[in-house]
């Protein structure tokens, strides 16, 4: 889960430019808006700080969102009646992904706890009714190196074009994913027998590249437990 991994999620960050190369930009809905994911990410994050870890959580998530505890579990359920930490884990946002007609986004960034663990987080957003984003799965893991930060964060938008029926991406046991509306931009999670999980993210680059895979992350089983409850 996003900032998961050794703790979870809080986190105060400055705000950080946002790289976008005209190739980026969508070429004819206009509707996919990375900068406004971006600004989602920051407020969680300062709402983390301010109110808490877990009810930043509750708050930001959606109904049917998941997290990884290691297995999979409903974040809502989870997340119901868990106490705020007395400090946060700290993150930032190092690059966006979004599909041309906004309707999905995948963040990806670095987490730090106090006592000095670190790694990366997932993040999966769409757009709410009443506008803004809710995070729809929220996932990561520890690093024994800091993920490098860069000078601005990148944003990328999936090209516009017809995309055929999604192809699914090859399961290990349990999998759970989605796609954007207009299928540019995909996602899925495959759980194996005892908590591994494979994390995968697809765009579509347009024409004769078509989809890319920009993130493809294994996360290696925990010590215990010895088998992953469904």
């Amino acid at each position: 889960m996003k900032r998961l991994a050794a703790a979870l999620t809080l986190a105060a960050v400055a705000a950080i430019p946002l790289a976008a190369t005209a190739q980026d930009r969508p070429q004819r809905s206009g509707r996919a808006n990375p900068s406004a994911v971006i600004a989602a990410e920051l407020a969680f994050a300062r709402l983390a700080r301010d109110k808490g870890q877990w009810t930043a959580f509750r708050e930001t998530a959606a109904d049917d969102a998941v997290m990884f505890v290691p297995q999979r579990v409903n974040a809502r359920e989870w997340l119901r009646k868990r106490a705020d930490p007395a400090e946060s884990v700290r993150w930032q946002p190092h690059a966006v992904w979004m599909s041309c007609d906004g309707s999905l986004a995948v963040t990806r960034g670095a987490w730090q706890q106090a006592d000095g663990r670190q790694g990366y987080f997932t993040t999966v957003w769409r757009p709410r009714k009443k506008g803004g984003y809710e995070w729809v799965m929220d996932q990561g893991d520890g690093l024994a190196e800091p993920l490098p930060a860069p000078e601005m964060i990148s944003a990328s938008v999936a090209a516009c074009e017809r995309v055929p029926p999604v192809e699914r991406v090859a399961a290990i046991g349990q999998q759970h994913g989605s796609a954007s509306t207009d299928r540019s931009l995909q996602w899925a999670v495959s759980v194996d027998a005892r908590c591994g999980r494979i994390v995968t993210v697809r765009i579509n680059r347009g024409g004769s590249a078509g989809f890319e895979d920009v993130l493809n992350a294994r996360v290696v089983p925990p010590a215990s437990p010895a088998s992953c409850p469904p």
